[in-house]
């Protein structure tokens, strides 16, 4: 169950976080070309950028159907601006889909940099760094 997600940015890297309940899901994170599409209905998704980086992440939501009627965990938002966040290289952060347990996230960046993955526990999170300028 995916609980936050940040945003912010740091001397060399600019980070991504998505913070879990109980375990970090299986993930994939890999450079796409647009146009990049919401998992489930197919709809084109618009997200600012010349380059795009898709966070996916397998047996992952933000809503937890394991109780009676389910319950929304994530309650943050599904689009954030690297300008509000202070970022240099990030400049949007959107949710792409949550559909049969498959959770995925999009980050458009200005430009193709490197980047780095990382899990971490108490809490477990999936920590994305892109190299800024």
């Amino acid at each position: 169950m995916l609980e936050r997600v940040a945003l912010g940015r740091h001397e060399g890297f600019d980070r991504v976080v998505f913070q879990f309940r109980s375990h970090v899901p299986g993930y994939r994170v890999e450079y796409v070309e647009p146009p990049l599409k919401e998992d489930g209905s197919g709809n084109v998704v618009q997200l600012k950028g010349n380059a795009f980086v898709v966070v996916r992440m397998e047996q992952a939501s933000g809503f937890d159907l394991t109780v009676n009627e389910g319950e929304l965990v994530y309650k943050g938002p599904r689009r954030f601006q690297g300008s509000a966040a202070g970022t240099a290289i990030v400049r949007e952060v959107v949710r792409t889909g949550d559909f049969e347990a498959v959770l995925s996230w999009a980050v458009g960046l200005e430009d193709r940099v490197d980047f780095r993955v990382r899990t971490a526990n108490s809490p477990a999170r999936l920590i994305v760094d892109f190299r800024n300028h």
